[in-house]
């Protein structure tokens, strides 16, 4: 018999049913309230008996991703009914459209600095952060992972992204806010959930302050060299009270930093290989490109080369940055 999948625990469906139980008590008799908590207990009666996540009617497991965004999940896609079909669809499409409002524009250009970026979620909504804002003389720039795929992950990025906004509206220094940042997101997310990111500020003078957390290497292009900087701390989500150590680097006009996902690096060709930090900083010394439109575009062509037909297993998110000359 398949086991259930296990995104969701015990103790997040006992949060829920104390929550609901404290609504029922100043709102008693609501018929929603009751039937949520009817709802609740039926999980909960499902996980004693060990068939929780499985299929009512198949039972098969249920996408894990939709079991994480809604743990009272009864029936895998393939056994709802047309309507519940339809809702989910619309569902997914409104989550998409409202993912991509989160995105920066294309073409940014600020206090001395332009950057564009690549966003590709493998499903319909994806699990990468991707951020450009101006602040004060400068720029706060970021692209993240967040464990797993799907409206799940999805979720996860939103979370994220409105933190992160928020504390960089404070004008914290960096490690402070990578530091509130990983609080907010341990304390609120799964214990199953862990992001990496790449985050950073740009002043208008060429300075750049980079804290890695667990992240892919960003890459630095100048002088026909590139420079690889590892991760400085672990990723967001794991420990609530890390310290997040950040890194200073100057940049001339011309030279860029690039940020990218692991969807980029891990992504696997026909033959299971994966593409790797080595060939991606080979692509780019063969084909650097000149503004960061091009530098983006010439990892795309690099990646599209090496996986030939191969569809992609992960979300794929780019970003160059360059010092405006």
């Amino acid at each position: 018999m398949p086991q259930p999948v296990g995104p969701v625990t015990r103790e997040d469906l006992l949060t829920r049913r104390s929550r609901l139980e404290q609504s029922l008590a100043s709102l008693p008799g609501d018929a929603q309230f009751s039937r949520l908590l009817q709802e609740v207990d039926g999980a909960l009666g499902r996980m004693d008996a060990g068939t929780f996540g499985l299929c009512e009617v198949c039972h098969e497991p249920i996408e894990e991703e939709r079991l994480a965004a809604d743990p009272l999940l009864r029936f895998c896609i393939d056994h709802l009914s047309s309507v519940q079909r339809d809702a989910l669809s619309s569902d997914l499409a409104l989550a998409a459209q409202i993912q991509r409002g989160l995105l920066p524009p294309p073409g940014f250009r600020v206090a001395g600095w332009e950057a564009d970026f690549r966003y590709q979620p493998a499903n319909v909504v994806g699990g990468d952060y991707c951020d450009l804002l101006a602040h004060g003389d400068g720029l706060f720039f970021a692209v993240g992972d967040v464990s797993g795929k799907g409206v799940a992950a999805g979720f996860q990025m939103a979370h994220l992204y409105a933190a992160f906004r928020a504390l960089v509206a404070q004008d914290l220094p960096l490690p402070r806010i990578m530091a509130q940042a990983n609080r907010i997101f341990c304390e609120s997310s799964p214990g199953n959930r862990f992001a990496t990111l790449t985050c950073g500020r740009a002043d208008d003078d060429g300075g750049i302050e980079l804290g890695v957390a667990g992240h892919t290497p960003a890459l630095v292009l100048r002088g026909g060299g590139i420079e690889a900087i590892p991760s400085t701390g672990l990723p967001l989500g794991m420990f609530c009270d890390e310290q997040f150590p950040t890194r200073r680097l100057r940049l001339a006009p011309g030279e860029s930093v690039l940020l990218y996902s692991d969807g980029l690096t891990e992504a696997t060709n026909p033959a299971g290989e994966e593409y790797s930090l080595e060939r991606l900083i080979d692509s780019l010394r063969a084909d650097p490109g000149r503004t960061p439109g091009e530098t983006v575009a010439s990892c795309l062509r690099g990646l599209a080369a090496f996986r030939q037909e191969r569809e992609p297993g992960d979300d794929l998110t780019i970003m160059a940055l360059r010092r405006a000359v």
